[in-house]
Parts: C-alpha cells; structure tokens; sequence
C-alpha cells in the first residue's frame, strides 16, 4: 500500500495562492475613486450583459475581476446579507465594513480550508458616506485579507501598474469626467468600459447609476 504523498502545509498555501493569483491576473482591471461628489467605479469590460460593476444596498457598490461565476454568486450573496440585515435590523445597519468582512470571512475560509479550490476573485466594496472624508473602500483579496484604501484602489492583472500611474494624479475633488480619464488612461486601447457611480447628489436612498454610452462619451470629452 502506498503513501499519500506529502506537502507541507507552508508549501500548499503557497501553491493555493499562487494558482489564485494566476487566475485573477487574466482578468481585466477594475479601479474604484473618488471624486468630487461620490465614488466612480471604472472596469476594463468587452461585455454589455456580464456586469464587473453592481449595486448591493442603498450606498454600497461592489466590484470584482477573477472568474465571472465566483463573483457573480458572491455579489448575490451579499445582496442577500443585506437585505436580511437591513430586513431583521434597520437599513443603517448596513455597511460597507461588514459586508467586506463577510466577503473576507468567505474567502479566507475557502482558501484555508485545503479542500476546495481557492476563489479566483478580488473584490472591492465601496460605501457612499454622508461626506466625503465619510467614504470607505475596501480590497478584499482571495485568501481573505482586507484593507481600507483611501482615496482609490485597483485590482486585475495590471493592478500595480495602474495603481503607481493613478497615484501621480489623483485628487479626491476632481469631476467626474477627470476621474474616469485618469482611471482608464492605462486600460488597453479599444476595450469598451463599463463606468457606475455612488452619486452623493442624488435625493433617493438608492445612490447608484451606471452611466450610459451617451454620457460616458460626453465625459470622456469634455476637457
């Protein structure tokens, strides 16, 4: 009778993640910013019907890039978190923090666990705040690890090399137009964007809108 073959655990959660990482860097990138009345949310997407960008709850936005059905069943799950919550609780009780948090306990589990494949997904969850300096953003990676990014963030294959050319540039009170540009300087030539936004301006509860190709072209232009 043979042995199993032995891995060091040390060895098998370098492997999970690099076969994560692989996975995510053959997706396109997504940046999320602010600007001067909300938070832009920006994605490298061919596609017209497989949304990167989607609304979760009143003042929250979620992006993601990796594999289209992993994130696809994680936003729904969200969406189901916080439904229940704002359902059982109060809409307040909604937040951008925990819904990450959530989404990290998923992902930390699954990568840990040495069962199931890892989730070839980044995420990012975005909440509106009453004011600017009130916005929160957070990266929430495959294995599980989240972080506050203030300002903006950037996740996808070319992940550092957009985040490194963003950062000469950014300014959190630029308009909208600006910030569209300055996100999608570094996206290839060509591809077609899929742009939304967490509108501070807007009187109803539900503070997101995707923006259209008429508007988007009309900001891309204006100078």
């Amino acid at each position: 009778m043979s042995l199993p073959f032995y891995v060091a655990p040390e060895q098998q959660m370098k492997d999970r993640a690099e076969f994560a990482r692989k996975g995510i860097s053959r997706g396109r990138s997504v940046v999320v910013l602010q600007y001067r009345d909300g938070i832009a949310f920006v994605a490298e997407n061919p596609s017209h019907t497989l949304h990167k960008v989607s609304e979760i709850y009143d003042r929250i936005g979620f992006a993601a890039v990796g594999r289209y059905n992993e994130f696809e069943n994680l936003r729904i799950a969200g969406i189901q978190y916080a439904d229940l919550r704002g359902y059982s609780y109060d809409r307040r009780d909604v937040t951008g923090r925990g819904l990450a948090n959530q989404y990290a306990q998923q992902l930390g589990t699954t990568f840990s666990s040495g069962v199931d494949k890892p989730f070839e997904v980044e995420l990012i969850v975005a909440e509106l705040g009453p004011a600017p300096q009130q916005d929160q953003v957070f990266r929430i990676g495959f294995d599980g690890t989240i972080t506050d990014e203030p300002g903006f963030t950037v996740v996808g294959g070319a992940a550092e090399t957009l985040h490194a050319a963003i950062a000469r540039d950014f300014a959190a009170d630029a308009g909208l137009g600006q910030a569209i540009r300055l996100a999608s300087a570094g996206f290839s030539d060509g591809i077609a964007l899929e742009v939304a936004v967490l509108d501070r301006t807007r009187t109803q509860l539900r503070t997101f809108r995707r923006i259209g190709s008429a508007e988007l072209g009309q900001l891309l232009s204006d100078d």
